[in-house]
């Protein structure tokens, strides 16, 4: 029942496309119901969360306009400014909306739980989910505060902990669900399965639109080599490799690549990226390499960078042949003081080499 709990929560905190719109605004009434709040009397639909943390700010003190013009969003400022009222809004209701109502659900969801049982508990359903959505919404938080300079970096900043995470709140969600059930939760859990970052006011909320593009690699990281790992409706975006951030205007120097460029690129981050983007293989048959040592196990290979620590590979084929009959080369990267291919297959492994004796590979 949990894996099938948090399968499902999985799934909305990395949805893309179109927010059900009438959908998070029927769970959002509810949320306010919840708290005991009159409903918002208006919505405020924000193409993503670059815009609704300018609203927020704008919300807080509306002279903080100027302070974010002078930071370098001025057209932003100019949207926002169309679309809200302040006159509308009143105070913000986080806490009653989301915190207070959090701390219920956490407070029932451990009753007659020990420490070590809540610990599994957590491990079971959101835990896992957690890390990966956490990195998700810090790398979120990071670009929004890289949009602007100065004192209107930390506006950003801070409207950005002043949100409810919609979608990005699966993983206790996933925890609540499975544990005490959502009692209490229940409009907040209807608004993450439909939109993402919200604000709620007195009499208005500002609620984000789900990402339009949301590409990660294995592990779960951002990840994207031709576009933005990350975008949304009105084009703010995220670009990564391997969850490693990277300027907009990176990805179109990974088509058409040489090995002059790559060894020319001064920073070494985005040289590893150019190179792994490239193929290993690839650059050692242009390189002429020669190989370090080579044995029963595979071939070891040495790529040296100005300015960085070497790539150390070893080569290896699987020994387990394809449909076709073919078998694959791969080249894993091994720690730099590598010294044989037999050492670097048994480092893959965890194993120091005199302990690395197979008796069949696969």
């Amino acid at each position: 029942m949990n894996t099938l709990v948090t399968q499902d929560w999985r799934s909305v905190a990395f949805a893309t496309g179109p927010a059900d719109r009438e959908r998070a605004e029927a769970g959002i009434r509810a949320a306010y119901a919840e708290a005991g709040l009159t409903g918002p009397r208006r919505f405020v639909w924000a193409p993503s969360p670059a815009f609704g943390a300018v609203a927020a700010v704008l919300l807080d003190d509306p002279r903080h306009a100027e302070t974010l013009r002078q930071g370098g969003l001025g057209d932003l400022v100019d949207r926002v400014g169309a679309a809200l009222d302040p006159a509308d809004a009143g105070r913000s209701v986080r806490d009653a909306v989301r915190t207070r109502p959090w701390e219920a659900a956490r407070t029932t969801a451990r009753a007659g739980l020990s420490a070590p049982e809540w610990s599994a508990a957590w491990t079971r359903t959101g835990g896992d989910l957690w890390r990966q959505v956490d990195g998700l919404v810090v790398r979120i938080r990071r670009g929004l505060g890289e949009l602007a300079t100065g004192e209107a970096e930390a506006l950003l900043r801070q409207a950005t902990l002043d949100a409810v995470l919609g979608q990005h709140d699966a993983p206790w969600l996933a925890l609540f669900d499975a544990v005490g059930g959502l009692e209490g939760l229940a409009g907040l859990a209807e608004t993450a399965r439909a939109a993402g970052w919200w604000w709620p006011y007195e009499g208005l909320v500002i609620v984000c639109d789900r990402p339009s593009e949301l590409h990660r690699d294995e592990p779960g990281r951002l990840h994207r080599g031709d576009g933005p790992a990350l975008s949304y409706p009105d084009g703010f975006a995220l670009h990564a490799w391997r969850g490693m951030p990277m300027p907009a205007d990176f990805t179109g120097t990974l088509n058409g690549l040489t090995t002059e460029r790559i060894a020319a690129e001064d920073n070494a981050e985005l040289r590893r990226v150019m190179l792994e983007n490239f193929g290993y293989d690839r650059y050692l048959a242009e390189t002429g390499a020669r190989p370090l040592h080579r044995d029963e196990t595979g071939v070891l290979w040495r790529i040296d960078l100005p300015g960085d620590e070497p790539v150390v590979m070893v080569e290896v084929v699987n020994s387990t042949p394809e449909p076709d009959g073919t078998r694959r080369t791969y080249h894993l990267r091994v720690p730099p003081g590598t010294r044989t291919a037999r050492e670097g297959v048994a480092w893959t492994f965890g194993l120091a080499e005199d302990d690395y004796q197979p008796v069949r590979q696969t």
